[in-house]
């Protein structure tokens, strides 16, 4: 799914660092509830999910916030089973990336085997 903004306007001399300036920020608080948390091999599937979409993706845990691109970021965050963690996208696919994403930690990173 595409933003229905311009996105040529992204080249805007406002805008001199071509940032996603023309499109709003997509969020959702999700709860991490597979049995391992957000180690190793739910984060790399995050983060080639994430990387499926054009979208700045972050994902924030109290007061950090990291690439949803960098394994070892997701990972830094320590999201234990019961965090609650926020998604942010901007850019052309948001609303996909963020719907991807929470489906992938709801279907606990198609890994739980409780």
């Amino acid at each position: 799914m595409s933003n229905a903004h311009d996105s040529s306007a992204m080249n805007d001399s406002k805008n001199p660092a071509g940032e996603d300036a023309t499109f709003e920020t997509v969020r959702r608080q999700v709860t991490i509830i597979n049995s391992r948390g957000l180690h190793a091999r739910a984060a790399a599937k995050f983060a080639s999910t994430a990387g499926n979409f054009e979208a700045k993706i972050l994902v924030s845990r109290n007061e950090q916030t990291v690439s949803g691109l960098s394994i070892m970021g997701l990972m830094m965050l320590a999201a234990a089973p019961g965090s609650d963690i926020e998604l942010a996208a901007t850019g052309a696919d948001a609303d996909a990336a963020i719907e991807a994403l929470a489906t992938l930690i709801a279907d606990k990173f198609h890994e739980d085997d409780q």
